[in-house]
């Protein structure tokens, strides 16, 4: 059928339009194409042409400076120092033997360093820079830089490292870095890249590991061109991570320093808190060690000696150790017991040196007895008489009830390592534990902190803070995180009596300064910091019938780690209190002789900021102290490092 002249013109002019449109959009992807491409070949040609030559463009991750951790008055108790290390990439190496023999005959590299080194390579991937030496000295570090062109894939780096420099003073209370193991990654479900690292050092113990996100950062990149024998040209670019957080902690340094020198060589444990605020302000375990050692690298001797030390240097006592109280617990039994009103203050037991259970006799540290005693009387003289008494009249799940309000059996959540929970025990966890009944016998040894009974010296501390207080103060490590004060939740009240509170502190004034106290030779003669205590002795051995019969033999008699544990417990001032200290001496005998005078000398430390008056010693006693204050090694006031001198 033949078209109209019409019809074919108007056909024209559709193609005509379709071309002229599709011919548009050609032309427009033809400039973009040639826009994009002299984008390409002139403004980046230069990148282009390195990632062309040998894939020379490497990307590197840049650790980030690890946050500061910080005392309460902002001294850095953990830093970082400047180091010079060697590292080596596989990939850039080539024969990594080759490289590795060359740089040990530059510098001097332990067998052991480079055994590590291959055994890295090995392991890891081989675009991971592997550690091979850190903190070089300037020379040796200045003679692997200018050797560069004959060690491909070697580089030279300025770092941080890790210093703690009040050393053993913080030790187990920050813990310490060290490099990335498997067994960490194995624990993570995403690590951070910057783990991938080796020799990459991160928290292991105490704050340091319980903040580790926090205190690492995020890291930065840098990439660098390298020639064909791996070695660094240039750096290309470079994109700076996030420093870690700095950690402001509760700890005051000097009081801590002070702490662990009064402790001495003693295995013990003190935590001094902040009645008011829960802030602790000391927490001491000794004997310490020097962290520093673990961050640089501690050798199998070194290590060795700290483990076979029998005083356990490595295990912190302030919060991991749990020990029967003793009769530190005696305010427990007492307050349980008068909340439960089966003794009135005013009540007395007699006491004759034993109580009989059946055929079993409880004795009383007295051997002659204490007669007639009375509350404030059975805390001052430490009856333990009175205590089998009550503790059997009370019963032993009112014991747990009250020994849990006040921090015994608690599991205080501190970023601190392996905190022990303590033990309050009753009925229903001896069922379940031993799957057997509750005896009488066991409530009598409950009752004078003893049998099942367990403590930390934080539990006893904070034991002593809420009788103190009335109040459930609880321990506060961290004051601060870059700046930001924590808040801080008001105690709640215990819910206890203030009347029998004060028969109870008026028991433990006693202690310290009523001429039959167990504690007065330890007393303060200052009246505006007068101290209130309470001494315990906890046995850890069995005393037979028949040694009781002959004479108990005295722990000066005994090897040392057969010898009774030493504790006291004290708040002060007593009108108006502000300090808490708990102190257990391991294996130190009696805590009226071993541990209270080292808590007085704490106490009256912080309450003076420094050291106190002789004039708060009795005065029979000042020569001593002046002569064993010369025997201390402590800062100085306002020291900013670990410069110690002798007080």
């Amino acid at each position: 059928m033949r078209r109209s002249p019409r019809d074919t013109q108007e056909s024209f002019r559709t193609i005509s339009r379709r071309g002229l449109l599709l011919a548009g959009l050609q032309g427009v992807f033809a400039t973009t194409l040639a826009f994009r491409m002299r984008y390409l070949q002139l403004d980046q040609t230069d990148q282009f042409r390195l990632l062309a030559e040998e894939n020379s463009i490497k990307i590197r991750l840049i650790p980030p400076a690890r946050g500061l951790i910080q005392d309460r008055s902002g001294e850095v108790i953990a830093g970082n120092e400047q180091n010079y290390r060697i590292t080596i990439t596989p990939e850039d190496a080539g024969d990594t033997n080759a490289v590795l023999d060359r740089l040990s005959r530059l510098v001097p590299l332990a067998p052991d360093d480079l055994e590590r080194t291959r055994r890295e390579i090995s392991r890891r991937a081989p675009t991971l820079p592997i550690t091979v030496a850190d903190r070089l000295s300037w020379e040796d570090f200045s003679r692997v830089a200018v050797n560069a062109p004959v060690l491909p894939g070697v580089t030279t780096e300025v770092g941080l490292s890790r210093v703690y420099p009040l050393g053993p003073d913080f030790a187990h209370v920050l813990g310490y870095v060290g490099p990335v193991s498997d067994y960490d990654l194995s624990k993570m479900e995403d690590p951070d890249p910057l783990l991938q690292i080796p020799r990459f050092q991160i928290g292991k113990l105490g704050v340091e590991a319980k903040l580790e996100e926090e205190l690492r950062g995020k890291a930065g990149t840098r990439r660098i061109e390298v020639n064909s024998t791996g070695r660094v040209m240039r750096e290309i670019d470079r994109r700076d991570g996030d420093p870690g957080a700095n950690v402001r902690l509760t700890i005051d340094h000097r009081l801590q320093n002070y702490v662990q020198a009064r402790l001495g060589e003693e295995s013990a444990a003190a935590v001094v808190m902040d009645v008011t605020t829960g802030g602790i302000l000391a927490i001491n375990s000794a004997p310490s060690f020097d962290p520093n050692l673990f961050v640089r690298g501690i050798s199998t001797a070194e290590y060795r000696a700290l483990t076979e030390n029998d005083h356990r240097p490595l295990a912190d006592k302030s919060v991991q150790g749990a020990y029967p109280p003793g009769s530190t617990f005696k305010m427990v039994t007492a307050l349980a017991a008068l909340e439960a009103g089966v003794i009135s203050p005013e009540e007395t037991v007699y006491c004759r040196g034993f109580t009989e259970l059946g055929n079993r006799r409880f004795h009383c540290w007295k051997r002659a007895g204490h007669g007639h005693v009375g509350l404030t009387q059975s805390l001052e003289q430490s009856c333990d008489v009175f205590y089998y008494e009550v503790a059997q009249r009370t019963g032993i799940d009112k014991l747990a009830a009250m020994a849990r309000r006040l921090g015994i059996g608690v599991r205080f959540d501190l970023p601190m390592s392996a905190i022990s929970e303590g033990l309050a025990p009753d009925k229903e966890w001896k069922a379940r534990k031993y799957g057997t009944g509750w005896l009488i016998g066991d409530t009598l040894n409950s009752g004078i902190g003893q049998g099942f009974v367990l403590a930390s010296p934080l539990q006893l501390a904070v034991m002593t803070a809420r009788i103190a207080t009335g109040k459930a103060i609880m321990p506060q490590l961290m004051r601060a995180i870059d700046g930001q004060e924590l808040p801080q939740e008001p105690a709640a009240d215990l819910g206890i009596d203030p009347a029998l509170l004060a028969y109870v502190r008026r028991g433990m004034f006693d202690v310290t300064n009523s001429r039959r106290g167990t504690a007065y030779g330890s007393r303060i003669v200052d009246d505006t910091m007068l101290m209130a205590g309470k001494t315990g002795t906890s046995q850890v051995r069995n005393i037979t019938a028949a040694e009781r019969a002959r004479g108990v033999i005295s722990n000066d008699q005994l090897p040392w780690n057969r010898r009774d544990h030493a504790l006291f417990v004290c708040f002060a001032p007593f009108d108006a209190p502000r300090y808490a200290v708990a102190l257990v001496v391991e294996h130190g005998g009696g805590g009226s002789l071993a541990a209270a005078p080292i808590a007085r000398d704490i106490v009256l430390f912080a309450m003076n900021d420094g050291m106190p008056p002789l004039t708060a010693y009795p005065e029979s006693q000042r020569t001593r102290i002046e002569s064993e204050r010369e025997k201390l090694r402590v800062l100085e006031p306002g020291a900013t490092d670990a410069t110690r001198s002798r007080a």
